[in-house]
């Protein structure tokens, strides 16, 4: 029986999956994660403890986080909310910070094949950063927000990407391995 690979290469979901099996054998390259705007704030902005070890990662270089224009536009709104009381000067501090935090990945539209891979999430505001997961192939969408962590018990294919709250995150990158792939969503075929 002959095996083509053209037909594998026709399957996007089986490409990410291949692209994830070479990255996972480069362990010195940083893992590319994307970071919901709740996280990025508690990073930032409260320097919440549960989210050190995301922030510490990132500037040892073991993690990239990834950022595309909507998830700038996003934390620029955010920053501007009243109950945050965040000044328009520390705002734009905490921009900068967040700009050089993390790496632009461009944003072509996802093809009808990469948006199918994706179910909708019930708030329009956290699609964006399932869609930045899947173009950046991010190993880890990190979030606080209940509708996106609930996405990972609905019965749908799985996502080319884990989806992790900071606490998960953190215990991940504490593994005395240095696994922080186990446990992915998405089995390896």
């Amino acid at each position: 029986m002959n095996f083509h690979y053209s037909r594998l290469l026709q399957q996007p979901l089986a490409i990410m999956r291949l692209l994830l099996a070479l990255f996972l054998f480069m362990p010195s390259s940083p893992l590319p994660i994307v970071l919901d705007t709740n996280v990025v704030l508690d990073i930032l902005h409260f320097q919440d403890k549960a989210a050190a070890p995301l922030a510490k990662a990132i500037a040892e270089g073991r993690l990239i986080a990834l950022r595309d224009q909507s998830s700038l536009t996003e934390l620029r709104r955010v920053l501007t909310y009243p109950v945050l009381n965040i000044a328009p000067e520390q705002a734009a501090l905490l921009l900068e910070h967040y700009l050089a935090l993390t790496r632009e990945v461009a944003c072509p539209a996802l093809k009808t094949t990469g948006a199918s891979l994706l179910p909708r999430c019930r708030d329009p505001d956290d699609q964006p950063f399932l869609e930045l997961a899947l173009r950046g192939h991010a190993l880890w969408l990190v979030s606080k927000d209940k509708e996106v962590l609930r996405m990972r018990q609905q019965n749908r294919p799985p996502l080319p990407f884990a989806i992790l709250t900071h606490n998960e995150a953190a215990a991940r990158l504490a593994k005395p391995d240095g696994n922080v792939h186990a446990q992915n969503q998405s089995p390896l075929p």
